[in-house]
């Protein structure tokens, strides 16, 4: 077992105070967006193993069938397959898309070729790899996630009244439900930057006279933290959502979404592609982030966790996705049992677990501490009492 000590990502979107207070320490007044845990190259986990504190990512390069398995390694690569992180949104982020795997091989090998660096702004690959995730809310926390049906956009627009809005709205008649969202988001984005200033500028006005707590009630929190961003008409054309403390989420490639404001647990493959749509000074790239989306419509699926009948405490997010899994135990004074056969990342989001090694070795961790437990072939005991333990590893 690894006590990880991890990175805290200051993105301008952050909570100043959300991650402090769940880790138990003192705010810096700078936004602190996601602490990663994990063996991404961009900001590994590092252990106390050997000498001093040692990267992840290189201990599993130095034994990538004693870190992960050998199972691991024959499905996924000598490479952790999962990225967990725990993410505090203090004001939107940016409306965004993930691309499929082939997307993503495609993407980073043609930037490579143009000599694209991978610190560059207008990069959009950083590696060559896919981007589902899984958020699990903390508390309340509220996004956008995948597009509502067209009919119901253009409702929602028309509720408004904004004359720029109009073109939109006609765009979303069309009678292939796949083109007029098509259609639409590439109307709002490919806008001149004057028409598309005017029209922000007017739906802003005018949802300032709207109830702060109806239907429009995130469009008002995005017209507030980011002025005469287009973001702000894209994302009508998505799902709003709340998620209750437990309750989860899963996106997979193409799905467009952004987290409004809240603390979750987000469970990824191990990617940093993101192409975005709005609500961020960072690079659109509107030609790529139009391959990627998948025009579909959807009311999102909420995620509740379930019994797992073989191990007894556990309940798990089920996704259809294997290489990364969720699961959490709230423990009740009892001692629980974890395979080992999987390579695994611990995360005490409250009380206190203690984790018991067969050897006898223990750690216990706190709240907002984690462990990384090589695949060992053994399973390791945890207990503790009104204490929330989550369980990234694989599915076998």
């Amino acid at each position: 077992m690894d006590r990880l000590i991890n990175t805290i990502r200051p993105y301008a979107w952050g909570s100043v105070t959300a991650l402090p207070e769940l880790l138990g320490q003192e705010p810096t007044g700078e936004p602190q967006a996601e602490l990663w845990m994990g063996a991404h190259p961009g900001d590994p986990s590092r252990t106390d193993r050997g000498d001093g504190p040692r990267p992840l990512d290189e201990l599993i390069t130095a034994d990538p069938e004693g870190e992960l398995g050998a199972m691991t390694v024959a499905r996924f690569g000598p490479t952790l397959p999962f990225l967990l992180k725990i993410l505090a949104a203090g004001i939107p982020i940016s409306i965004q898309a993930h691309p499929t795997l082939d997307q993503a091989k495609a993407g980073f090998a043609a930037e490579n070729a143009l000599g694209i660096p991978l610190d560059a702004p207008e990069r959009n690959y950083k590696d060559a790899n896919h981007k589902p995730e899984l958020v699990c809310a903390l508390g309340e926390f509220e996004g956008l996630c995948g597009f509502r049906p067209a009919s119901e956009a253009a409702e929602l627009m028309a509720g408004i009244s904004v004359p720029g809005l109009d073109p939109i709205i006609d765009l979303l008649a069309a009678e292939d439900e796949s083109e007029a969202l098509r259609g639409a988001l590439a109307a709002i984005l490919t806008m001149d930057d004057k028409t598309a200033e005017e029209t922000v500028r007017e739906t802003a006005e005018v949802l300032a006279l709207t109830s702060p707590d109806g239907e429009y009630a995130p469009y008002h929190r995005i017209a507030r933290d980011f002025p005469g961003d287009r973001g702000l008409i894209a994302g009508m054309l998505l799902n709003h959502v709340r998620l209750r403390a437990g309750e989860a989420l899963y996106l997979g490639a193409g799905v467009p979404h952004a987290y409004l404001h809240g603390v979750c647990v987000e469970l990824q493959a191990n990617s940093d592609n993101v192409l975005r749509a709005g609500l961020t000074p960072k690079h659109i790239d509107v030609p790529e982030l139009m391959k990627v989306v998948a025009f579909e419509s959807g009311a999102p699926a909420v995620l509740r966790p379930t019994p797992v009948p073989a191990t007894s405490g556990e309940e798990l997010y089920p996704v259809p996705i294997d290489e990364f899994r969720l699961s959490r135990f709230v423990l009740d004074g009892q001692d629980r049992e974890i395979d080992g056969r999987t390579p695994q990342i611990l995360l005490c989001t409250a009380g206190a677990a203690r984790l018991t090694a067969p050897d006898g070795t223990t750690l216990t961790l706190t709240r907002g501490e984690s462990a990384f437990l090589p695949a060992t072939g053994t399973p390791t005991r945890v207990s503790g009492t009104a204490t929330t333990l989550f369980r990234a590893t694989i599915t076998i």
